[in-house]
């Protein structure tokens, strides 16, 4: 009987991203404390009252809403829905802010609003460059609310404007959006664990 050759596959651009996809959230690991840390804090935050705020722009927009989709409704159990708002989400505000008073201000102006001491912000930005992601945590700060970065490479401006900040080491902005994803989803699991839902 004769053995039939095996084809050696060509890697593709596909297969390239897979793995720098892999590498990334391998490196990422390095992070989770961070992660479990505020998840544990977020927790106490909503169980006494409190509020998630987040915002992105663009991919880090979707991520935004992705976060405060799982905890407005539910991530993976059943619990009380918790209170979460993404700042893009209102199309309204954000139209006559732009408007009104600029771009860098969409986003801090309602952190004023809707931000109360104690309240989290979460700060999306692939490039950590944002101007308006990078006011609205140097807003948050000065309203007595925390405000945590989730960025690409770091040191950046809003690692500096944040009081704490988890970094994607990636190149491409796809790959740190992903990672941002899977960061979203630990977090949520996190909070989850805190409130001590179960399956």
């Amino acid at each position: 009987m004769t053995v039939p050759a095996t084809r050696t596959r060509t890697a593709t651009p596909q297969d390239r991203r897979l793995e720098a996809l892999a590498e990334a959230a391998l490196r990422f690991r390095d992070q989770v404390p961070t992660i479990e840390a505020w998840g544990r804090a977020l927790a106490r935050v909503l169980r006494g009252g409190g509020r998630l705020l987040a915002c992105g722009n663009g991919g880090s927009a979707a991520e935004a809403q992705h976060l405060t989709a799982e905890l407005v409704g539910r991530f993976e159990d059943e619990r009380r829905p918790l209170s979460a708002i993404p700042l893009h989400g209102d199309t309204s505000s954000v139209t006559a802010i732009g408007n009104d008073y600029g771009a860098d201000s969409v986003f801090a102006r309602q952190v004023q609003a809707h931000g109360r001491p104690g309240d989290v912000l979460v700060c999306l930005s692939t490039s950590g460059r944002s101007p308006n992601v990078v006011e609205a945590a140097r807003t948050a700060r000065r309203g007595g609310v925390t405000a945590w970065g989730v960025t690409g490479p770091g040191p950046n401006p809003l690692t500096d404007a944040c009081d704490d900040a988890v970094t994607v080491d990636a190149a491409a902005t796809s790959t740190v959006q992903e990672i941002h994803l899977a960061a979203v989803h630990l977090l949520c699991g996190v909070i989850d664990e805190a409130l001590g839902v179960r399956p």
